[in-house]
């Protein structure tokens, strides 16, 4: 495995130089704890919403009916939304200003409940995201696996990342460059593998100072044209 500036030597190269290199790493920031801890927990309910529905679908489609969607189901209130009936359900499923998939729409519900019981046990769900520990962030994802409601894989990955939580999203250009530098051989699906992952991203942390979404999208951009 290189040191990271090695891999940035080569993102750098790639990409006409370190200016545009910074320019495209600086296209998604990951914000501070404080920043985080003071987003509504309806924000945090609403992305993670978001990019459940996205899964598997158009993103263009989902952002179109956005509007629709912060409507129907109240603004994402978290609370609200926890307390969705099977009469709501029905109205939701009925809603033409949504995409009406019903196993979706019960995740908004199962999510709201997941994270007004964090806020309970927290003081918000947001203060419980910005405190998990960036050189954890594997056991974050696995969290969002088991306990969120369609949270497993891209989707509970892009939801951080848009928060602004520091963040490693393992598309196929990320996860090429890990195969090349030997820290996995495949696709990154085991805990044994995603430990493997946290461990390079804390050395690559470690050595340039960087947090984990700027060395993701460094590797990012570190592969491909």
């Amino acid at each position: 495995m290189r040191r990271f500036k090695e891999i940035y030597a080569t993102a750098a190269k790639r990409k006409g130089g370190p200016a545009a290199l910074e320019k495209l790493i600086a296209e998604h920031k990951a914000k501070s704890r404080a920043a985080l801890a003071k987003i509504p927990d309806d924000r945090w309910l609403a992305e993670i919403s978001a990019c459940v529905f996205r899964a598997g679908f158009s993103w263009s489609v989902i952002d179109k009916k956005w509007p629709g969607f912060e409507k129907a189901f109240w603004k994402f209130n978290v609370k609200r939304g926890a307390a969705m009936s099977d009469k709501d359900l029905d109205a939701l499923l009925q809603n033409k200003e949504i995409v009406r998939n019903a196993a979706k729409i019960v995740a908004v519900r199962d999510n709201a409940i997941w994270l007004l019981a964090l806020a309970k046990e927290h003081g918000s769900a947001a203060k419980f995201f910005a405190e998990w520990p960036d050189a954890d962030y594997a056991g974050l994802l696995d969290l969002l696996k088991t306990k969120g409601a369609r949270l497993g894989g891209n989707a509970g990955m892009m939801a951080m990342r848009f928060m602004g939580k520091p963040s490693f999203v393992l598309s196929q250009d990320v996860v090429a460059r890990l195969i090349a530098e030997g820290v996995v051989d495949k696709a990154p699906t085991s805990k044994g593998a995603m430990k493997k992952v946290q461990a390079a991203f804390n050395r690559w942390a470690e050595e340039s100072g960087r947090d984990l979404t700027a060395i993701s999208r460094t590797l990012a951009l570190s592969i491909g044209a």
